[in-house]
């Protein structure tokens, strides 16, 4: 199966390296740059659970690019490690997370939001298979890049859905959610799949 995505997951080096040339002489590692970008999107998150959405949007969205700099700043200083590998994976899982309970609480405040709770959820649920899958399928050695909806476009569409609710529709942000969690969830099945796909032909082991 290909490997498609719908937004570029990696940002060339002209545009990284004066942003992390900087910061490696100022001594900022990149294990710093992970708990920065983790501790903005527990902010936006607060802001989420307030119902400050386009403050969250934004802060969500900013936070979140972050994480193209913290490996950019490892290969630029020859920092790569497996740990921070781990690190900053954890850190974007528990990032995703907190502005999805952020919302969650908001909507238990507010009336019956019913829907929005369960899709926040699901979405959750969803997020965390699609990296859970990877994990597991590179536990067997398996090289597995494919899906349609990572992080990428999870941040872009949540973030993007908070900041315009406000402007255009509140309905907005149930749109997004039913997207997110309808997609996280096909993602994790498109990567079962692609595991499937992967092994069928191998022998089975004895």
């Amino acid at each position: 199966m290909p490997s498609f995505s719908i937004v570029p997951h990696k940002v060339s080096t002209r545009f990284t390296d004066p942003i992390v040339g900087p910061l490696a002489k100022l001594g900022v590692t990149p294990n710093m740059i992970s708990v920065f970008g983790f501790a903005g999107n527990v902010a936006a998150a607060a802001l989420a659970a307030g119902g400050m959405f386009i403050a969250a949007g934004s802060v969500m969205l900013f936070f979140s690019a972050l994480d193209l700099l913290d490996g950019a700043l490892a290969r630029k200083t020859g920092t790569v490690t497996k740990f921070g590998a781990v690190f900053d994976s954890v850190l974007d899982r528990l990032s995703e997370a907190a502005v999805l309970a952020g919302l969650l609480f908001h909507f238990t405040q507010v009336g019956d939001h019913t829907m929005e709770i369960a899709l926040c959820y699901a979405a959750m649920v969803g997020s965390i298979m699609v990296s859970y899958v990877r994990a597991r399928a590179e536990g067997i050695g398996l090289e597995l890049r494919e899906g349609l909806f990572t992080r990428a476009e999870r941040v872009i569409l949540l973030a993007g859905a908070l900041i315009l609710a406000p402007i255009v529709h509140d309905d907005l942000v149930l749109g997004a959610l039913w997207i997110l969690a309808t997609l996280s969830l096909f993602t994790a099945c498109q990567r079962v799949f692609s595991v499937w796909q992967k092994l069928r032909d191998e022998a089975p082991a004895p």
